[in-house]
């Protein structure tokens, strides 16, 4: 039997005997009708009591945003109050599951690296990520409903915000002179969505690019053009056997000039589009320092005085071309800027923390302290006029530096003008070998020419 009908007979029952005890007395007093009424009046008057204890017992619960189960009443009520229960329980399962997608979203905005800023329609702060934050100079939390035009005051920002095009960008300097994007977007009921972004890589890079373009036309056009006009020359003119000779002797260095630059940009693009050089194979620091010799020796033509020597014998994991290329790149520029009758110094050691050193120093004409930072750019010249005369591509350095790094190491550069300058190429652990067992070498070979 189940519980509602037993609950349904016990009411029954209870008002059964209510009038069998109302007639009871009607009888024994002489007035069975008025007993029966009287029983009658009783009995409902119960049920109706009972009843509003239940209601109210369900109602407190509810007045107590159904906190805990339901009360254990019974009948119509106890049914209803499961119900409830039930109803609320799944609500709070969807509020939960909803905080916890939201919670997920508001991650996701986190972890991107553009700023995200959500403003109401006064133009108050609702909610800010971190980067939107560090872009503008807010706090994620103190910041919330003050309107951003009083905290973020940048006259090009208020007057974008204010009166637009929404539809476009705009771009600005920050915080630390970075630049950046900011974009709004309009939605819902006068609401604002704020999207900002560090574009200053971006437009680094995008200088960097126009430069390289502009100085990569600007040194080829100059030998083109000379090389143009001695051809013009040659075709119009009668040349005595001299002066063809010197044009043609003019427009030799000019087509080599174009050479090596075109072959000191095809270095560069396959040192940033190759993969990081081997560590399983191994060249000699003597065999790098003797080719570099030779063609000091020869670029020289007995002007300097070279030294070149080395403390014992060492190897170094990588590729023999780049690193041959970057010694080879610091002593030519090492012999091209230090006047006849200079000293060049050519020397390999190792530290005692393990790093190897190959040190390149000149007695030329130095380079001021400003110019330092920017040498390894390319095409950068402290003085142009003389680089062109000395035969430069304004890219050597710039190669220096990218094999070094690509070898995990870094370029050290001392100068001071009248005093010469001193280029170290400091090479990790990982990649230096020291022979113990080998022979000793000589403490040093200058050659005097």
């Amino acid at each position: 039997m189940s519980a509602r009908l037993l609950q349904l007979l016990g009411a029954a029952a209870g008002l059964l005997l209510s009038v069998a005890g109302g007639v009871l007395v009607g009888w024994w007093s002489g007035q069975p009708l008025s007993g029966l009424l009287a029983a009658l009046a009783m009995g409902l008057a119960g049920l109706l009591v009972h009843d509003a204890m239940r209601s109210n017992r369900l109602l407190a619960w509810l007045r107590q945003d159904g906190e805990g189960a339901s009360p254990p009443v019974t009948g119509r009520w106890g049914e209803l109050g499961y119900q409830m229960e039930k109803l609320l329980r799944r609500r709070e399962q969807r509020i939960e599951q909803e905080r916890q997608r939201l919670a997920q979203l508001l991650s996701a905005v986190e972890a991107s690296p553009i700023g995200v800023l959500l403003l109401d329609a006064r133009h108050q702060i609702t909610w800010c990520s971190r980067v939107a934050a560090d872009h503008l100079g807010l706090d994620p939390q103190r910041d919330i409903a003050q309107p951003v035009t009083n905290l973020v005051r940048v006259p090009a920002f208020v007057e974008y915000l204010a009166h637009g095009p929404l539809d476009q960008p705009v771009v600005f300097g920050g915080d630390k002179a970075s630049r950046l994007s900011v974009l709004v977007q309009p939605y819902d009921e006068g609401l604002k969505l704020v999207l900002t972004q560090d574009i200053t890589e971006r437009d680094r890079a995008e200088t960097m690019r126009r430069n390289f373009v502009a100085n990569v036309s600007h040194e080829i056009r100059t030998p083109l053009t000379v090389l143009a006009g001695f051809i013009e020359t040659m075709s119009q003119l009668p040349l005595t056997e001299p002066e063809r000779k010197r044009v043609l002797g003019l427009m030799t260095t000019q087509a080599q000039r174009m050479q090596d630059l075109v072959a000191d940009l095809l270095t560069l693009a396959q040192l940033e589009g190759s993969p990081r050089p081997p560590t399983d194979r191994w060249v000699a620091v003597r065999k790098l320092l003797k080719a570099a010799e030779a063609d000091a020796v020869a670029l020289s033509a007995g002007q300097h005085v070279l030294q070149f020597d080395s403390d014992g014998e060492a190897e170094l994991a990588g590729s023999e071309t780049e690193l041959q290329s970057a010694l080879n790149n610091l002593v030519v520029n090492a012999v091209r800027y230090t006047p006849p009758g200079g000293r060049i110094e050519v020397h390999w050691s190792v530290r005692d923390d393990g790093w190897g050193v190959l040190r390149v120093a000149d007695s030329g004409i130095g380079i001021a302290r400003e110019h330092l930072p920017r040498l390894t750019e390319r095409f950068y010249r402290v003085d142009g006029s003389r680089s062109r005369d000395t035969g430069g591509t304004g890219l050597g350095l710039s190669i220096v530096k990218h094999v070094v790094q690509r070898h995990g190491g870094e370029i050290d550069i001392q100068s001071e003008p009248g005093k010469g300058s001193s280029f170290r190429l400091l090479l990790p652990p990982s990649r230096v070998r020291v022979e113990a067992a080998a022979a000793p070498a000589p403490a040093s070979v200058e050659t005097a020419r």
